[in-house]
């Protein structure tokens, strides 16, 4: 077994450990979630907190089973050169669940679906895993199960949201990078975020209405995702990045 997979599996074995101890919803926080349709949920990401440690990774994959080398959550990381310094930036990456999802408009089968509360989800049973999201998808945020044989992505931990948890990435980042919640709620965390600090999206040129925020997000990463390839972390499956 070499270092880098060694290193995987104690990273691995940690995350578990720490999802492990989840605390379960109080009657507050259950009802937060569940039969909110009037909803738009989204999500705030303060690069300012995340640390890179992959733990919202783990967390996801475990969750929701994903099959192995397969992620609906990552964090990349970037080098970008300011002025002759070279400066490391982690951005956590997810399905958008956009305003306007090219991935909707695509599906020949209708199984990708925007909710009334933003969230997109896929129907797995009318999928025919055509692969048409994933290459509309200007985020790379989609993939074909290699168990299911249909296409795969975030879904804000839908389960989770419905029995009044948070999605798994936001219960377990450790900086409380990720914010989750209801834009249509002016109270709430995640519009008091994008009211009170200047917010990006990635690729917003593209006009698809991104609903993951970011803050503190460099104007260089803003619309391109792709760069170099320099290391791989360690049994990430994850390229690091030089834009």
């Amino acid at each position: 077994m070499n270092s880098s997979r060694r290193s995987f599996i104690k990273l691995l074995g940690g995350a578990a450990a720490s999802f492990s101890i989840l605390k379960s919803p109080d009657s507050a926080q259950a009802t937060q979630f569940a039969g909110k349709s009037e909803a738009k949920w989204g999500m705030v990401i303060d690069l300012r907190k995340c640390i890179g440690c992959q733990a919202c990774t783990v967390a996801c994959s475990i969750e929701n089973q994903i099959p192995v080398g397969k992620f609906r959550t990552i964090v990349s990381t970037y080098e970008i050169e300011r002025y002759g310094t070279t400066h490391r930036i982690n951005l956590p990456r997810l399905c958008n669940h956009c305003e306007k999802p090219a991935c909707v408009q695509v599906c020949p089968t209708q199984a990708t679906k925007k909710r009334k509360d933003g969230i997109v989800v896929v129907d797995n049973s009318v999928c025919v895993g055509c692969g048409y999201c994933i290459q509309a998808c200007p985020y790379e945020a989609r993939f074909i199960n290699p168990l299911t044989r249909t296409a795969d992505k975030c879904t804000f931990c839908l389960h989770r949201l419905e029995a009044g948890l948070y999605p798994a990435c936001v219960e377990t980042c450790v900086g409380e990078a990720r914010v989750f919640g209801n834009f249509n709620d002016p109270n709430s965390k995640v519009s008091r975020l994008v009211s009170q600090y200047p917010v990006q999206v990635l690729k917003r040129a593209m006009g698809t209405g991104p609903m993951v925020f970011y803050i503190g997000l460099d104007e260089t990463l803003s619309g391109q995702i792709k760069g170099e390839a320099v290391i791989s972390p360690a049994g990430s499956g994850v390229e690091e990045e030089v834009v």
